[in-house]
Formats: C-alpha cells, sequence, structure tokens
C-alpha cells in the first residue's frame, strides 16, 4: 500500500487543533519533538505517540458544510492514498526516512474536546491511528508513505 503525507501539523497543548508546519522531527521512543502529544514510554500515553488521519476521512465532514483545514482534528499526520483506519495494528508505515508502528485504531474524545465543539462530530475515534516511533528522523509534506508489513 502506497500513499502521501499531505501535510505535517504540532500543537504545544493537549486538547487543541493543531497547526501545520513545513516538517516535522521525529524521536526514536519519544514522538514529534515540539508536539504536546509526545510521550516516552515511562508515561501512560507512550502508545499514542503520534496521530494519523487520512484526508478522506475529513472529507466527509467537509460535505456537511463544514470548513476544516489540516490539524484540526488533532492530527499530527494528515494523509491521502491510504486507508488508515484499516491497517490492523502492528502494520510497519515508512515515511521518509521514518518508521512508525500502529499501536491504536481510534480513541475516545474528551468531553471539552475542542474539534468536537468546531465541528459537532470528531472522526478521530473511528478513523484516526496511533503510532510509536521506530525510526527517528524528518517528514514533510509529499513524502512517500508505504506500509511496512
Amino acid at each position: 500500500m502506497k500513499g502521501k503525507v499531505l501535510s505535517t501539523c504540532i500543537s504545544e497543548k493537549k486538547g487543541t487543533r493543531k497547526h501545520p508546519v513545513p516538517y516535522v522531527t521525529l524521536i526514536e521512543g519519544h514522538g514529534i519533538l515540539g508536539d504536546a502529544h509526545a510521550a516516552s514510554s515511562r508515561t501512560h500515553h507512550w502508545h499514542r505517540q503520534i496521530s494519523l488521519l487520512a484526508n478522506e476521512s475529513v472529507d466527509t465532514m467537509r460535505k456537511k458544510g463544514v470548513e476544516l483545514n489540516a490539524g484540526d482534528f488533532a492530527e499530527n499526520i494528515l494523509t491521502e492514498g491510504l486507508d488508515l483506519k484499516a491497517l490492523p495494528i502492528g502494520t510497519r508505515l515508512i515515511i521518509g526516512e521514518t518508521e512508525l508502528e500502529v499501536t491504536q485504531i481510534g480513541k475516545e474524545c474528551h468531553n471539552d474536546c475542542e474539534i468536537r465543539k468546531l465541528t459537532g462530530k470528531c472522526v478521530m475515534p473511528t478513523e484516526g491511528i496511533f503510532a510509536i516511533v521506530i525510526k527517528g528522523g524528518i517528514i514533510r509534506p509529499g513524502d512517500t508513505i508505504t506500509t511496512g508489513e
């Protein structure tokens, strides 16, 4: 399977929308440098170091008349061309020089979720995926994503 990175995003605070950046630096066993959701193996959420969401999932919300930008669902990486929610846990994703491992599909939204307030619904609980960093490096929009199962 093959897809591509449309956008890379970070946020400095949890529970908020992320904002696009020109690239993200992944640190093995930690997540994205400068992102509030980066977590080491010593923390409770170590298995959700990075979030990914398919632009195709965001498009389902856009069709309802909601204007949405990259990062609005608090995703770190917005993708195109991969059915992320269908990837099994344990799938390896090769993105540029980096390697991720899918650890979770979906996540319960918390009550004061800024994204749900903005859109009325959040696609992350059912269509977003989470991963840990196996091999660090830089990811940029336009990078190819392949599965290395």
